[in-house]
């Protein structure tokens, strides 16, 4: 197994971006029209956007807004959990908050899910729910 390798993510890049987003079993995106052309766009050209790959290409991807030290998304192909590719994503992205002076990073996520206690297990602390029944969770850097 080739380990995960951490690139910025790039415009060619979205169709397989849309692909692992709209086909998580976890976390699903109930209503494509709640994440914007705008917003992708933004992530892409002015915050922190990184995808992971392996030798079948791109498998797995990561945005942080590096003004507010949110992880807006972490989200891996269900077929390669697992494999390094999360993990990898969620360092490199904590880095480079860590990098724009951040202290602590923050994020959302479905409640009694893999990705919540993927969070747990790295040591980020559940502070609440969120207006739209997501699990809140803080991490101080």
């Amino acid at each position: 197994m080739t380990p995960p390798r951490l690139r910025p993510a790039t415009r060619s890049d979205l169709p397989r971006i849309h692909a692992i987003r709209q086909g998580t079993t976890e976390n699903r995106l109930t209503d494509p029209s709640a994440v914007t052309a705008a917003e992708v766009a933004w992530y892409m050209d002015e915050a922190i956007f990184l995808v992971s790959e392996d030798e079948h290409g791109v498998q797995g991807f990561a945005c942080a807004n590096h003004q507010t030290g949110l992880i807006w998304a972490l989200f891996v192909a269900d077929g390669k959990l697992g494999r390094g590719h999360g993990t990898a994503l969620l360092d490199a992205a904590l880095a480079r908050l860590r990098s724009a002076g951040h202290r602590q990073a923050f994020l959302t996520t479905g409640r009694g899910t893999r990705a919540e206690a993927f969070y747990h297990a790295r040591g980020w602390r559940c502070t609440g729910v969120s207006l739209h029944g997501e699990a809140v969770f803080r991490l101080w850097l």
